[in-house]
């Protein structure tokens, strides 16, 4: 790579390039719809899942670890068949648009987030279980407690989705098209601007995204140690 595609991608990032700004407006977008709508999902049920016990409650568990692992092209496919014209859902036409963006990141960041605060839940119940019954607080009541006391855990969980989702290229390309100004992304740029030899914007867009992915572990971690100081 020649150091004159470096030096334009630090020149398209300080002038503030407009198509550099919109992709990266779309992406964050996308990532971050699809982070609040997975914590909607995600946080009830795992709570749920962590205080309920039922025959084949083992097997779900299994099942949603599993899922953590999902291959994004997997998750891309479903989605596409869902709303393709001969899917369910075919009427909305919602294939390749943002929307469908959402939903595929959606469907890759649940299990995270689920099976994390099902893990974080389940300690900490097992840990003031007898306290919070002694206080008149059934397992229904004590998920709002349980989950609060678990906030630093569970943030650092949905930072680590957030990271998976902004950094997915499989499933958004496979449902948002890469369509110029409406569904292209950080990842799906990259991919297609190394294709076309344009390495200044491809390099641009890889220090953005490298740079949103390290903050938000640098966040994490600094989350983990607050935590871990405040607790003694």
């Amino acid at each position: 790579m020649s150091d004159t595609a470096i030096i334009t991608a630090f020149s398209l990032i300080a002038e503030a390039d407009p198509a550099l700004l919109q992709i990266i407006g779309l992406s964050l977008r996308v990532s971050l719809s699809a982070i609040a709508l997975a914590c909607v999902i995600a946080l009830p049920l795992g709570a749920a899942l962590a205080l309920a016990r039922f025959p084949g409650r083992g097997g779900v568990i299994v099942l949603c670890n599993a899922l953590m692992g999902l291959p994004p092209v997997v998750a891309g496919l479903l989605i596409y068949l869902l709303l393709s014209r001969s899917g369910p859902f075919g009427g909305l036409e919602l294939l390749f648009t943002p929307t469908a963006m959402i939903a595929a990141q959606t469907v890759l960041v649940v299990p995270i987030i689920l099976s994390l605060t099902r893990s974080m839940v389940e300690e900490l119940w097992g840990e003031y279980e007898e306290q919070l019954r002694s206080l008149g607080s059934g397992r229904l009541r004590a998920v709002p407690t349980l989950l609060w006391d678990g906030r630093v855990g569970l943030l650092t969980g949905i930072l680590a989705g957030f990271g998976r989702a902004s950094a997915e290229v499989g499933a958004v390309l496979i449902v948002g098209g890469n369509i110029a100004g409406h569904t292209r992304t950080m990842t799906t740029a990259i991919t297609l601007e190394t294709n076309r030899g344009n390495l200044a914007m491809a390099v641009a867009l890889g220090i953005i995204l490298l740079a949103i992915v390290l903050g938000l572990n640098a966040l994490a971690f600094g989350l983990t140690q607050w935590s871990r100081r405040r607790m003694g």
